[in-house]
């Protein structure tokens, strides 16, 4: 053995591994749904006079079931063209021209947007746009502070990088507001410009400084010149 023993282990409340595994478990997966901030959106539409007066709940809001949803295309957004002795080709619904969502549910609008414009905005523009709603800004701003404010809400989870799967894993545990927890990454800067890279190192720096450990796996000389 290279150690006769560890000591500190009792001051760790808890590991978080936070690695580059894929976010969510099909393409309908993104960035929104993945850190729950979907939930909020859709129960702030509800909300909305419109969706009270014609009797909307939740699921009308949601590209997943039935009601809402354009089923032309069955909430995808687009349709797969088979080709033979090539890869399959998307293209955009022809019906709902990528919206996901039918007339009547794009008709309830909030500050004037849709719910599938909301979900077209990146990252930094949903942050001002919901500077205001408490219960949605906290988990859109994580996702801010890690570097991923270039990011649309609906962006496809097939379609990121790695690196950029395990920065939502990370925004993600960043709302959980965790003390005493070891956190283990794995090259987390994979992928981000500087200016972004700035923004992850001031997160990692923020859940030291909140009492937790962080021990990161990196080849990015800043990160390595961040570590104590």
């Amino acid at each position: 053995m290279a150690y006769e023993k560890i000591e500190g282990m009792d001051l760790i409340d808890k590991v978080v591994t936070v690695d580059q595994s894929p976010i969510g478990r099909t393409p309908r997966s993104n960035p929104a749904t993945y850190t729950g901030v979907f939930s909020d959106i859709r129960a702030l539409f509800v909300g909305l006079p419109e969706a009270k007066i014609r009797g909307y709940k939740p699921g009308r809001f949601s590209f997943n079931v039935k009601g809402g949803r354009c089923e032309a295309c069955g909430g995808n957004g687009y349709k797969t063209i088979e080709m033979n002795f090539l890869p399959d080709v998307m293209v955009p619904c022809d019906v709902c021209h990528g919206k996901r969502y039918n007339r009547e549910t794009l008709e309830v609008r909030y500050k004037g947007k849709s719910i599938a414009d909301v979900l077209d905005m990146t990252v930094n523009m949903a942050v001002e746009f919901f500077e205001n709603v408490p219960q949605i800004l906290p988990k859109i701003k994580s996702l801010q502070d890690v570097g991923l404010g270039y990011l649309t809400l609906n962006r496809l989870s097939n379609s990121l990088s790695g690196g950029e799967s395990q920065r939502i894993n990370l925004a993600t545990s960043l709302g959980s507001s965790l003390v005493g927890s070891l956190y283990i990454l794995d090259e987390p800067s994979i992928g981000l410009h500087q200016r972004d890279n700035d923004k992850l190192l001031a997160t990692l720096q923020n859940l030291r400084d909140l009492g937790n450990t962080l021990l990161v796996v990196e080849h990015d000389e800043d990160t390595m010149r961040a570590a104590d």
